[in-house]
């Protein structure tokens, strides 16, 4: 069927919440549905008691659902976007993601917590944020950045079956994009999609970024040269097995994402790659810069197409 990124999230959603009663949603404006429409009609099915609006305080809803997976529910926790999270970040840091290992695994914290990312058109520099590297930098959480349809569907679901704090990572701007989805598929976490094959280059995104990429993968072999392109799905744990036997093919890496480049998550999988292969290697990401209300400065903060085939380029020589 074809469905929308977000009425993917909500039909999977649905699926486990029939299937568990242990699931609950809290957030703001989830009642009517999540201001993208992500838990649409949700609430009229599931009713108020397992769909939950709340007040406009992220710390209270993040401590709330940690207080609930405590006692035994699956809480989905909605942030509205990663930038807003912040002002729940102790719950999250200090409470979710120890729990486990300070009270050796009496308690669990099997809590989504679903933080749309990413660059939300002429919404300036609170609204966004990229911050994934900053949730793969923490011990105790899974962190998943879902690019399509299918995958919004398939690791919400995995997310919800982890046992553990998973911190979902959806893009502000893909809600609207269609593909097909088989509502049957749950994801495995940590497994990367190969979305095209390749000999020259391993090219390796995630998130909204991969739009880009596939572009710039189409100018590239119309060149004549052959990119393997990874969407890497989840970010923590990541498919190093996948990436890594790539690049001893191809002994080139490109990375690239939205996010800063300084210090980003790319730097991460580079470094891995050319410790355990050698091959050459290559981050293309933001500039350490926010991202500015007027297009001609929104404009700065973006990676396209034409950028993405200049670097690898590059680095091809």
């Amino acid at each position: 069927m074809r469905m929308s990124y977000a009425q993917a999230a909500a039909a999977a959603l649905a699926l486990e919440m029939q299937a568990r009663a242990d699931i609950v949603v809290l957030g703001e404006d989830v009642g009517r549905g999540g201001i993208f429409g992500q838990y649409a009609g949700l609430q009229q099915r599931f009713g108020a008691e397992r769909v939950i609006d709340t007040p406009i305080s992220e710390a209270a809803i993040l401590g709330a659902g940690v207080g609930m997976a405590l006692a035994g529910l699956t809480p989905v926790v909605e942030m509205r976007v990663v930038d807003f999270a912040l002002c729940g970040m102790d719950e999250l840091v200090n409470q979710a993601a120890k729990n486990r290992f300070m009270f050796g695994g009496q308690g669990r914290v099997p809590m989504v917590m679903r933080m749309p990312i990413g660059i939300w058109d002429a919404s300036a520099a609170q609204h966004s944020q990229s911050l994934e590297a900053w949730f793969a930098h923490l011990p105790g959480v899974v962190v998943v950045a879902p690019a399509t349809p299918q995958d919004n569907a398939s690791l919400l679901r995995a997310a919800l079956a982890c046992g553990d704090p998973v911190v979902y990572l959806e893009h502000k701007t893909l809600w609207a994009t269609t593909g097909e989805v088989d509502d049957g598929e749950i994801a495995t976490l940590g497994r990367a999609r190969v979305r095209r094959r390749g000999t020259q280059l391993t090219l390796v995104s995630w998130s909204r970024q991969l739009i880009a990429c596939e572009e710039a993968c189409d100018a590239l072999g119309a060149a004549g040269i052959a990119v393997e392109l990874i969407d890497l799905a989840t970010l923590w744990p990541w498919d190093r097995e996948t990436v890594l036997e790539s690049c001893a093919r191809t002994g080139a890496l490109l990375v690239v994402h939205e996010a800063v480049q300084v210090a980003g998550f790319g730097a991460e999988i580079a470094a891995s790659a050319a410790e355990a292969t050698g091959c050459r290697v290559r981050r293309l990401g933001a500039p350490r810069i926010p991202v500015g209300y007027a297009p001609v400065l929104e404009a700065q903060s973006r990676i396209g197409a034409a950028d993405i085939a200049a670097a690898a380029r590059a680095l091809l020589g």
